[in-house]
């Protein structure tokens, strides 16, 4: 990306352009808007979308996933208002270390199972399980660093890199 920009005054495509560049690296991305920069800030300090936790997040509460037939959602909703799992999936439960077995078609735990706990680092078969319940942990949000404003031909910092 600072190579598309240009990384010095005389490769920039704009002017100044190039001392955005300092910015781009770790796990960043650009945005181009024709909305004013206060705007764009205004939008992203609020932003945040619910995502599914990815191996090394740290969880953010215990699930434990009750005794008997399990449901869809793993518990979190009343059995009544909820789903078995279809029995295809046993064995991939199984793979990823939930102790469950078939009981007459129907997956079953014999006893209640903690998935995770609190403050707890997950790691692949746990995010997997909770993906499979519908359980998401991780939060999306976007921190903006620095932008360019063409009408001023500068770039302004926001916030010091941390990745």
């Amino acid at each position: 990306m600072a190579k598309a920009l240009g990384l010095t005054p005389e490769e920039e495509h704009l002017p100044k352009l190039s001392t955005l560049t300092p910015h781009l690296s770790g796990n960043v991305g650009l945005l181009f808007s024709s909305q004013s920069p206060e705007s764009v800030l205004s939008y992203f300090s609020d932003y945040t979308q619910t995502d599914f936790a990815r191996a090394g997040v740290t969880a953010t509460r215990d699930v434990s996933i009750p005794e008997g037939i399990v449901y869809t959602t793993g518990g979190e909703v009343p059995a009544d208002e909820d789903v078995p799992l279809p029995h295809s999936l046993e064995p991939t439960l199984r793979k990823w270390g939930m102790p469950t077995r078939l009981v007459r078609g129907k997956v079953t735990l014999d006893g209640d199972w903690e998935l995770c706990k609190e403050g707890q680092v997950l790691n692949s078969h746990q995010t997997a399980l909770l993906k499979s319940f519908g359980i998401a942990m991780a939060e999306f949000s976007v921190k903006v660093i620095a932008y360019y404003d063409s009408a001023t031909e500068s770039v302004t910092v926001v916030a010091a890199d941390e990745e």
